[in-house]
Formats: structure tokens, C-alpha cells, sequence
């Protein structure tokens, strides 16, 4: 019902732009420094497991292709997305309770206007907006660490780093991620903000209800992940 009532309130054209702007600030320029953060650190372990698991048994350029496949396809939409639950997820689902035990909601709708329009729709369209481009970031970034490292820990070239990555590419590899990055985009928001609404029992009401978006998130993140694969890889 909350997706519905967005979908109606955009194409009713009552969702203002200047609030779309701000959540994309918000859950886009704001979290750059983290994703960059964890992108770093998913292609260094990924380069130096992956540099210990093949150093007998396989050509050097396969941790090429093993970086750029595991952080496009898996790490980069997942850890994305788990970093958005707790710092976006969370901060939505604990700004919009606090609004509804204090009754702001309420007066939202005796004043005429409509909290999904005002408080909803702006972030669900951020959301999906926005992590596609955060996942993008992330790939750069995780894809640029694991070559550093794999120069710096194994002696991997560059140039031969990237020709395992080029030899089983697939253009499809990348519409899957983000295919993956436009769903978790849009279960986040959706989430937070649902759970949100639901608040009740003052400050307390808050706490739990966060907490349990939070859970509730990252399971559907988790299980969604799960589906992709025989959905869309078979």
C-alpha cells in the first residue's frame, strides 16, 4: 500500500522536487566516504584471498578476473546496501518514528497534507536513484584496490591484472549488479520508512522499531541476493 500510494503521488506530480534533491544528498554524497571505505577494503581481502587460494594452481590473471567478478557481481551491490541499511535504513525508519510519537505526522494530515507525498515518496525515488550510482563508485573502487594490491602483494601487473579481467567479462555481469543495486535501492527505503510509520510507545517504540528494520533490511537484502542467482544467471 505505501508503494501504491508513492507510485499515485508521483504521477500526481504532489512529490517536490527540492525534497528528492535533498534525500539524494542525504543517502548519495553523504555516504560516499563509507562506501569508498568498504569498496577498498572488500578488493584488498579479495586480492590477497584470492592471490593465497590460486598462487599454485591456476594462471596469475585469474585473481583479475576473480576481483572484478566477485566485486561486481556480490560485493559490491551486497556491501553497498548493508552500508545504506545502517546508515540510511536506520536514520529513516528513526527520524519518521520520533515524528509519529510526536505527533508530527498527525499534524501533517489535519493540516491536509499527505505524509507519503511529503516523507516517503522523496525517499524511495532517492533510493533508487541513488544506490545504481553508489554501486558504480564501489565497483571502481574495489576493482582499483584489488589491482593495487595484487601489484603490491603478488607482483600482479596491472596490464596482466586487467587482461584476466577482459577475458571472461561479460556485458551482462554488468546489468546483473545493477539490476541487484536498483532492487536493494528501492527494499531500503520502502522498508525504513514502512516501519517507521508503524512506530508507537514514545522513545522506547523508536528503539525497537529501528532495531527491527534494521534486521528486517538486511534478511530481505540477504534473501533477495539469494533469489538473483537462479533467477537471472541460469
Amino acid at each position: 500500500m505505501l508503494t501504491w500510494d508513492s507510485i499515485v503521488a508521483v504521477v500526481r506530480l504532489r512529490v517536490r522536487f527540492k525534497d528528492v534533491l535533498t534525500q539524494l544528498h542525504i543517502m548519495g554524497i553523504q555516504s560516499l566516504p563509507i562506501v569508498f571505505v568498504t569498496a577498498s577494503l572488500a578488493g584488498i581481502v579479495t586480492s590477497q584471498q584470492g592471490g593465497y587460494q590460486l598462487i599454485s594452481s591456476s594462471p596469475r590473471y585469474v585473481l583479475g578476473t576473480l576481483v572484478v567478478q566477485s566485486v561486481v557481481l556480490e560485493l559490491g551491490p551486497l556491501l553497498t546496501a548493508i552500508v545504506l541499511v545502517g546508515r540510511i535504513g536506520a536514520r529513516i525508519t528513526a527520524e519518521l518514528g520520533t515524528m509519529v510519537v510526536s505527533e508530527q505526522i498527525d499534524a501533517f494530515k489535519s493540516l491536509g497534507r499527505d505524509p507519503v507525498a511529503i516523507l516517503a515518496a522523496p525517499r524511495i525515488i532517492a533510493g533508487i536513484i541513488t544506490m545504481p550510482l553508489l554501486v558504480g563508485f564501489a565497483d571502481v573502487i574495489g576493482i582499483w584496490a584489488g589491482m593495487v594490491m595484487a601489484n603490491l602483494d603478488g607482483g600482479l601487473g596491472p596490464e596482466t591484472f586487467l587482461y584476466g579481467a577482459r577475458l571472461f567479462w561479460h556485458s551482462w555481469d554488468l546489468f546483473y549488479g545493477f539490476s541487484k543495486a536498483v532492487v536493494f535501492g528501492f527494499v531500503i527505503p520502502v522498508i525504513s520508512v514502512h516501519m517507521g510509520l508503524r512506530t508507537k510507545g514514545g522513545a522506547a517504540g523508536v528503539g525497537l522499531q529501528t532495531t527491527q528494520a534494521v534486521m528486517f533490511m538486511i534478511l530481505t537484502i540477504l534473501i533477495l541476493d539469494a533469489l538473483f542467482p537462479p533467477l537471472m544467471l541460469q
